[in-house]
């Protein structure tokens, strides 16, 4: 009993497991098990240490070879670990046989994400976004999760639908998730109403990787108070905001962060707030440029995007933290930077640093050159704005 008040009061102490493969060599798997820290962090554990093993595949059984896998038990055993995060999503059978193994929780990273957008919900729109991604997650692991949840008793991973439906059958928790979906397509047709309402302003939409800077700069711009942390997903509701340049009025939405991997059952709950990104006139993509695998993170933005079918839109790149960058760069990097990127984004690339209001000139001066020619063709007769 001691023990275990011990360990509920303390904070959860973890391991990070990915595989090395073809797909994903280990300079990758490192990136992403930095991330998967990250993730870690933001839902409140912390990482006591990670696991690699090169394969050609994942096991189909244990997902690393057993082997490892028995090491790894012996590690948790040793060091009184509480939970083992996988960083690949898990199938059923491999959450049931791993968990039988470890003894312990264990969660992938779709389960993980989840979690903290669980933990982030703060408007009812939201928590019934999450609600629906839980339950679509949960469904094929019904068999596990009943076999478990009755000695669980919060945490990371605990949040939501998971510790009050313990009784449910697959048939309400399906009934559940129509439910859900009529909910959710009966508030996205108010949202709709609500930005068709919006006038004729032409709409910005801030996108970019989470925790890059998005809500600190929508703050900047807008002079509002959105929540900004140096958390992962600090934003999930998307945050509509009036903005006036010189003369010039429009609409500047702050969106939910993308991140890799990102769980298909998140992309499909979160449509609505997506709708943002899809309907916007111009695109702003924020860029952690003292982020070491920034690029990555652009690639990884740029995908999404092109999966939203906005390959039509103008988009500004604006690279941020750059007093960050600055910090630990060699002399005369930022000016490569910018160099490379002004030509690839054809001139539309911006640096600042959102914090130190660092070159917000030259960002509002690359908005207004965007947003008025949008004006201009949407207003051919609104002349006095120029």
């Amino acid at each position: 009993m001691i023990e275990r008040q011990t360990r509920e009061d303390r904070e959860e102490r973890c391991i990070l497991i990915g595989a090395i493969t073809r797909l994903q060599p280990e300079e990758k798997v490192e990136e992403y098990l930095d991330e998967m820290d990250f993730l870690a962090r933001t839902a409140g554990a912390t990482t006591v240490a990670r696991f690699t093993q090169k394969m050609d595949k994942p096991d189909s059984y244990t997902f690393l070879g057993s082997g490892k896998m028995e090491e790894i038990h012996a590690y948790i055993q040793e060091h009184n670990i509480d939970l083992a995060l996988f960083d690949d999503e898990l199938t059923p059978s491999q959450l049931k046989n791993i968990e039988r193994l470890f003894e312990i929780k264990v969660m992938d990273r779709t389960n993980l994400i989840l979690d903290i957008f669980a933990a982030r919900a703060q408007t009812s729109y939201a928590r019934t976004q999450v609600e629906l991604a839980q339950y679509q997650y949960l469904l094929p692991r019904l068999s596990r999760m009943w076999t478990h949840l009755e000695r669980q008793k919060g945490g990371i991973g605990m949040r939501g639908p998971g510790e009050t439906q313990i009784e449910t059958d697959r048939r309400i928790i399906q009934q559940r998730i129509a439910w859900l979906k009529e909910k959710l397509e009966k508030i996205d047709r108010q949202m709709a109403t609500q930005r068709g309402n919006r006038g004729a302003l032409i709409r910005v939409a801030l996108v970019g990787y989470t925790n890059v800077g998005k809500s600190t700069l929508m703050n900047a711009l807008s002079k509002s108070e959105v929540l900004a942390e140096n958390k992962l997903f600090a934003t999930l509701d998307t945050t509509v905001r009036k903005v006036v340049i010189g003369n010039l009025p429009f609409l500047l939405s702050d969106t939910v962060g993308f991140i890799r991997k990102l769980p298909t059952q998140l992309v499909e709950s979160f449509k609505s707030t997506l709708d943002e990104v899809r309907e916007a006139d111009v695109l702003v993509h924020v860029v952690d440029l003292a982020h070491p695998t920034y690029e990555d993170q652009i690639a990884s933005v740029n995908l999404i995007l092109a999966e939203l079918d906005t390959r039509d839109k103008p988009i500004l790149m604006v690279f941020n933290k750059v007093d960050a960058f600055l910090e630990t760069a060699e002399p005369g990097a930022l000016d490569a930077v910018k160099r490379a990127w002004e030509d690839r984004a054809q001139g539309q690339a911006v640096f600042i640093s959102a914090t130190q209001k660092d070159n917000f000139d030259g960002l509002k001066d690359a908005l207004y050159g965007l947003v008025s020619t949008l004006h201009a063709v949407r207003f051919p007769y609104d002349t006095f704005l120029y």
